[in-house]
Formats: structure tokens, sequence, C-alpha cells
């Protein structure tokens, strides 16, 4: 039995993950969890898990909940977030948006708890301080993101010194058929409806703009111990393939599946073991796949990446936190969709990086460059 931790239990990754203890009471069990402002939501979970602690965002929340749950550990606030990443079970999920997610992440390696990992700003802000705390306390980081854990699961028996490339899968979102001038007519509405995968309303965003993709190729230089010119991106509008590895002698291994994020959240849970799963894909229906090179210039957002990237220090901290700031803006009908590639261009370029930051610094940035700077 398997203890699980959870930040993030009301979203999109956090619920699935709980339908994945939930269909296997046997092998795993629900320890604690942090949920945003769905109030509802949280309280059924709580009906139906019944953690020892939960933390949740509005200290008014935690002291309604504590009245009405007095066998359970009510927290708010980042204190809250902290201690579920401090407490007694043997994985933390980190499937809260944005870099909210490091601290706590960094708090659970300390405890000495591995990390299923589906917070992409974690490593995008601090990949270098996370994995060097990671290996210091012989913790495991299984990524959770399709792409990474299909990549996690082609290198598994393999030399890491043979791995010639890493090729990530992109859908292209729901605007993979524009044309940039078509772009200036998105609305909300039309950016919240991915073609492929049911995800929250940050990363969908994220992922019609391409910087999902951009914040993925950052994790992977990081996950992988990978250079950048490692790291390829590859347009494949199905998302069966969800992602590949070539090696040395030009073989390329593919993990394939179907558009199920509980694929992935069950194999972070149950590695290094596989546990059965009811989702299998039918190739019979498979007819093509098809695979198509990604124009940088076309999706913009994925060449700010690879730039953060190269340039390295705070820079790939101070891109993520302008894409937070950008598209909050965004989904508040503040600025138009084109405008968030704008913010993330402009304040990139405003930013100075410093080289080998500690965390201190990586923070400082981070609440700078998501606020309004004035």
């Amino acid at each position: 039995m398997k203890k699980i931790s959870i930040l993030g239990a009301t979203g999109s990754v956090g619920s699935q993950a709980l339908e994945v203890i939930s269909n296997n009471p046997e092998s795993f069990s629900l320890c604690s969890i942090s949920a945003g402002r769905n109030i509802e939501k949280l309280e059924e979970i709580i009906t139906t898990f019944k953690p020892a602690l939960v933390s949740v965002v509005d200290d008014d929340d935690r002291k309604s909940l504590a009245s009405k749950y007095a066998d359970i550990e009510f927290l708010s606030g980042k204190e809250g977030l902290l201690s579920v990443a401090r407490d007694e079970s043997d994985m933390l999920l980190t499937a809260i948006m944005g870099s909210i997610g490091l601290e706590p992440t960094l708090a659970a390696i300390e405890s000495g708890k591995d990390i299923a990992l589906a917070n992409k700003e974690t490593l995008v802000a601090a990949g270098e301080i996370v994995m060097e705390r990671a290996k210091e306390k012989g913790v495991s980081i299984v990524p959770v993101d399709s792409e990474h854990s299909a990549v996690f699961q082609c290198l598994r028996g393999e030399k890491l010194s043979e791995m010639k490339r890493i090729i990530l899968t992109a859908s292209g979102g729901s605007f993979r058929d524009l044309s940039r001038e078509e772009l200036a007519d998105v609305t909300l509405e039309m950016a919240l409806d991915h073609p492929n995968w049911s995800m929250g309303r940050k990363i969908t965003i994220d992922s019609a703009t391409m910087m999902n993709k951009g914040l993925e190729v950052i994790e992977a230089k990081w996950l992988f111990d990978a250079d950048v010119d490692q790291i390829s991106t590859i347009l494949h509008r199905e998302s069966t393939v969800h992602s590949m590895v070539e090696f040395t002698d030009n073989s390329i291994m593919a993990q394939m599946g179907t558009a199920d994020m509980k694929t992935a959240i069950q194999f972070a849970f149950s590695h290094p073991d596989r546990l059965p799963m009811n989702n299998p894909m039918d190739l019979d229906k498979l007819s093509q796949l098809n695979f198509k090179p990604m124009d940088l210039e076309r999706f913009k957002m994925l060449q700010y990446a690879y730039d953060a990237l190269r340039t390295g220090g705070t820079m790939p901290a101070v891109m993520n936190a302008a894409n937070e700031y950008a598209v909050a803006k965004f989904l508040d009908g503040e600025i138009s969709f084109t405008d968030i590639e704008k913010v993330v261009e402009l304040r990139m370029d405003d930013h100075n990086p410093v080289k080998n930051p500690d965390l201190e610094t990586i923070l400082y940035y981070d609440r700078l460059y998501k606020s309004d700077m004035r």
C-alpha cells in the first residue's frame, strides 16, 4: 500500500488521480490534499476519501470546514501547502498550476518522499536546484505529463549516454490550423476548447499558445539531463504517440496510448511496477499517424522557451512568470489572445538574467514578473 498526497486535488489532474486511487484501493491510499476554491467538490472528496489533512487557499474556508469535520485537520495558504508536502505519505503528486508548486515540492523532497510531478513550472523556474536536491536525498521524480511520462518509459533500462534526441509530440492546440493573422480573432471560449485533451483552464490556454510545449522542453532538459539541442518538438495531431526517444544508432522508441492522463498518473504512482488498467487503445481503428515539423515562427511561444533555456539563469523563471501573468489577464478578459505573446516577449526583453541564481533570487523574480511591475 503506497500512501499518496495531492497538491491540487480538485483540479483536472488531481481529480483523475483520485479516480486512480479509487480504482486501486489495494495499492494506494490518500493521506492529505490541498484544494483551491472549489469547496463543493472538495467536500465530496472529503466525504469519499476522509484525508487526515486538508489545505485550502482561503482562511475563511478553513474555518468553515473545520467546524463541519472535527476529525480532519484543516490549514490554509502557504503553511497548508507545506504541511501537505511534509506529511507521512510516500509520494506527493504536485498537480497545482504555477510556480506556487515549487516550494512545497522542495519541502517534500527534503522530507525524503518521492514526487509525481505534474507541475511544469517547478522545473522551469528552478530545475537545477530541484534535481540536485532530489539527487542528494535519493528521491525519485516521476513525471506525470503524458509527454515526459512517455520519454521516461522509453528510457527505462536504457543508457542516457546512448540517447541522441528527445522528440516531444504536440497536438498543436486549438488553433493549429489558423494563420497568425487569424489568431487576432480568437476568443476565450475558443481558446478553452482543446481538440484532444480535457485539462484545466490555464494549461488549455498554454496549449493553445504552445507555451505548454515550451515549458515541457525546459522540463525535459532537467528530467533527462539533456542539452537543449537534444530536445526537439514535432506536430502530431492525433495525440496517439505521446513522445519518442531517438538513440545513437538512429533507432526510435515511441510510447503510444489513449489521450487519458490517468495512464500516466497510475504509472507514476505504481512505478517501478505497472498495474492493470481498463482503457485500451483500439489499434484496429488507428488509420494513420501524422507528423510535421514545428514552425517556430508560427508558434512563437515555443521559440521563447528555447531562447530562455539557452540563456539560462533566471530567464526561464521570468518567462514562466510573465506567461502566468499574461494568461491570468486573458482569462479575466483584460487582454487579447495575441497579447499573451507580446507580454511574455516584452518582459523577457526587460530582464537582465542572473546566472546561477539561488532559490530566493528565483522566487524574487517570479513574484516581480507576475506582478503589474508598477
